[in-house]
């Protein structure tokens, strides 16, 4: 066909068994994970107890840490807020729900009274230390937040579904409900597999995610539905195939910069924003691969062709008496 004559044509297609198989094993592992380790939830799901410190001059995060250790704190998490003398510290919950009330001590009474053994922790090793302030954050919104990111993340890929329903055909709302899911899924895996901490900003970016992987796939789908509608003979192979190809460059530079621009956000953005970058990074190499190698494939197991896509004509008999 003279139309592919001038493009690469390398045969992603060709692999398209082994490919949906890896994708299956990765989705099932990435489930068992899930199931076993799960997800190593932060303060804004557990619930618990955060604090600000100021310095009078400058402190290194591991002299933070050292000093919690010392004092028998477990756990916490310190990060660097806002430049190198102020740090938040994070504290979740040893046993039972944060919000509980104990001994018939309050919540909030427990969290000054946490705040105060953390403060009198710092300032043993370091007297310029002072709290600028202190929160308890509830484990009912943490549970909240996890129901509402869930259903935020199911209305996202049906109204996706919808969207290229419409705009396409039903074939490839079905191909890019199943590969959105693949990438949910297996960039949630990674992430339990490495227990990196699931806070609020990794929660935004799995959601920037889906949006991000299905931008690629769509790309992919229009260059489908042109070449089909171009091309005398469409073999549905070689076609998937040629779109594949075609937009290869468009797939690699979109997802070589945006990892370029992940990175440096991971570098230079500080601790806060650490999850959502490494997050992004991830869905960018797993939503990249599934639209080469899974997407495509999807379609042509379920028979997509020339004719589902060429524009509908009216073939009313009522129509063709009318002047």
């Amino acid at each position: 066909m003279e139309i592919f004559n001038h493009n690469s044509n390398v045969p992603f297609l060709h692999w398209r068994r082994i490919s949906i198989v890896i994708a299956g094993l990765l989705m099932i592992a990435s489930v068992a994970l899930l199931f076993t380790r799960g997800l190593n939830y932060g303060l804004d799901f557990t619930g618990g107890i955060s604090v600000e410190v100021k310095y009078g001059s400058t402190v290194d995060i591991g002299e933070v840490r050292k000093a919690l250790d010392e004092a028998g704190i477990e756990n916490p998490v310190v990060q660097s807020l806002g430049g190198s003398r102020q740090v938040l510290i994070r504290l979740q919950p040893r046993t039972g729900k944060a919000g509980a009330t104990v001994n018939g001590e309050s919540a909030s009474a427990r969290a000054d009274k946490v705040a105060a053994n953390v403060m009198a922790a710092l300032r043993k090793h370091r007297p310029d230390a002072v709290e600028s302030s202190h929160s308890f954050v509830s484990p009912q919104v943490g549970d909240e937040l996890k129901s509402d990111g869930s259903i935020a993340a199911i209305f996202v890929i049906i109204g996706i579904g919808v969207y290229l329903w419409i705009r396409f055909e039903r074939r490839f709302a079905i191909a890019a409900l199943a590969t959105e899911v693949h990438d949910v899924l297996v960039t949630l895996g990674v992430i339990s597999l490495v227990q990196r901490e699931f806070d609020l900003t990794v929660l935004a970016s799995v959601l920037a995610v889906i949006g991000y992987s299905i931008n690629d796939k769509v790309v992919v789908f229009d260059r489908i539905r042109e070449l089909f509608r171009l091309a005398r003979k469409a073999d549905p192979e070689e076609i998937l195939n040629r779109s594949i190809n075609t937009t290869l460059s468009r797939t690699i530079i979109t997802s070589l910069f945006t990892g370029i621009t992940m990175a440096a956000l991971y570098f230079f953005g500080g601790p806060a924003v650490h999850g959502f970058a490494i997050t992004m990074l991830i869905g960018i190499v797993v939503g990249t691969l599934s639209s080469i190698f899974v997407a495509s494939p999807i379609l042509l197991w379920l028979g997509v062709s020339k004719k589902d896509l060429m524009p509908q004509t009216r073939d009313n008999p009522e129509l063709a008496r009318r002047p």
